[in-house]
């Protein structure tokens, strides 16, 4: 399955990208307004200190005359540490100040205040001017007021506010993709919650799945469902072939093997005799295949839906012992059963297939007239079921090797087996979380194979 990037993670790289790009444009707006600002308030303040200086221009016996206001200067110096220029002239006559300040040469009506900014002593200055007609004599004259200021301080406050607005950015950015980050958790929530009531079934739990689930999840929901739906029935078909073929084989297989033993019976020569032989052996082999082919698809499925009811080994041994003892008895191996109760969490039907498994191999791997121990223990945390026999034993092939499907040791010439027995073993003891292990038998002659589970 190829991975890519989380659902959670895009969307909250994309959330905080959206954020990045909000807080730029926020900077900027309050940056741009900060400065904004600060000019009106720098303008404004030009503006009345003109105007209070215009308004103390009097007219005294035929000549202008001017008392420049403190207060037209103290209101500068609130807005910084910056120089202070003026102007005044009456006319094209130069009254008093700076008489090489820029002044506007525009046109304009009396008491209208005008901004200008120029440069004035290697500075940037930001100039308010304002025109007011004087009587002098018997005609008005037009005087004009131009106050300077150097901006030095407009820009200290705008890059103040700036960097107070970078910082509100930043913080904003921050909590933003934090808030981000919860929102994606938040809204994938569902999906989360939807695959893990999937994860925690088992395979063979092929129930809908009915969860509320946002609207943009339901055709998701609705997909699985279906899926579920069509493996539910593949499955169920799977099972109904697998029984039904494994019965048509062993039918047909038992009258074969019937037939050959009749003939064997009445046949003198030994070449058709030993052919006959063989027959058998296949008969034999197929049909034990086949069951043990059925049995294992039996535990691949049953497993997955594994019952946990309070079982006695001591129990399953004594009815494994009883069923497999005519077996045994055909070889005369005798069969000595020692148990004591123990009680184990699990599928009865399971846990009998995997000791009549292990039985059944010891019985058909040992020598005639030989013995078999079946013995049950338990000790603080684990029962312990070992059956012992004294065949040949496990040869040089490693005893987890012979857990795997179709694998068989290396002392089993000319034994009729599908290397399937103790696969299903262990399959069903891991699947109730035990183990199956094997090992050579007390004195060294035989195998010793041990059935471990945890105790109820």
């Amino acid at each position: 399955m190829t991975r890519t990037r989380s659902i959670g993670r895009r969307l909250t790289l994309l959330l905080a990208g959206v954020a990045a790009l909000l807080s730029i444009l926020s900077w900027g707006m309050v940056s741009g307004l900060a400065r904004q600002a600060a000019e009106r308030t720098q303008d404004n303040v030009l503006a009345a200190s003109a105007t209070a200086i215009a308004e103390t221009l009097r007219s005294e016996q035929g000549e202008v005359r001017l008392e420049l206001p403190y207060s037209a200067f103290s209101m500068l110096g609130a807005i910084g540490e910056d120089r202070v220029f003026y102007h005044v002239a009456a006319g094209e006559e130069f009254l008093t100040g700076y008489a090489n300040l820029p002044v506007l040469d525009r046109p304009r009506a009396p008491g209208t205040v005008l901004f200008d900014t120029g440069t004035f002593d290697g500075e940037e200055i930001r100039i308010a001017s304002v025109t007011r007609p004087v009587l002098v004599g018997a005609e008005p004259l037009t005087v004009s007021v131009s106050v300077a200021q150097t901006r030095s301080g407009v820009g200290a406050i705008s890059r103040e506010l700036s960097r107070l607005a970078a910082l509100l950015s930043v913080a904003f950015f921050i909590v933003a993709v934090t808030l981000s980050a919860i929102a994606a958790r938040t809204s994938l929530r569902p999906l989360n919650e939807i695959a893990d009531a999937v994860a925690r079934r088992g395979p063979s739990d092929l129930r809908p799945v009915k969860r509320e689930a946002p609207e943009e999840l339901a055709p998701l929901l609705s997909s699985l469902n279906r899926l579920m739906e069509r493996l539910a029935q593949s499955i169920r078909r799977s099972e109904d072939f697998i029984a039904e073929a494994a019965h048509r084989v062993r039918t047909p297989l038992a009258t074969v093997r019937t037939q050959a033993e009749i003939a064997l019976r009445s046949v003198e020569a030994s070449d058709e005799r030993q052919r006959l032989r063989h027959i058998i052996r296949a008969v034999d082999e197929s049909s034990r295949s086949a069951g043990q082919l059925l049995d294992h698809a039996t535990v691949a499925y049953r497993v997955e839906d594994l019952a946990r009811d309070s079982v006695d080994l001591a129990d399953i041994s004594a009815r494994c012992v009883a069923a497999l003892e005519p077996t045994a008895a055909m070889k005369e191996i005798r069969l000595i059963l020692r148990t004591e109760p123990a009680k184990v969490a699990g599928d009865a039907v399971l846990l009998d297939n995997a000791l009549r498994n292990v039985l059944d191999n010891a019985i058909k791997y040992s020598p005639e007239d030989t013995l078999i121990t079946l013995a049950v223990t338990a000790d603080a945390a684990e029962a312990r079921v070992s059956v012992c026999d004294e065949g040949p034993g496990l040869g040089d092939c490693p005893a987890e090797h012979l857990k795997e499907r179709f694998r068989r040791g290396t002392h089993t010439e000319g034994i009729v087996g599908s290397g399937l027995g103790l696969t299903i073993a262990s399959d069903v003891l891991r699947a109730h979380g035990g183990r199956l292990d094997l090992g050579p038998a007390e004195g060294g002659t035989g195998t010793c194979a041990e059935l471990v589970l945890p105790l109820l």
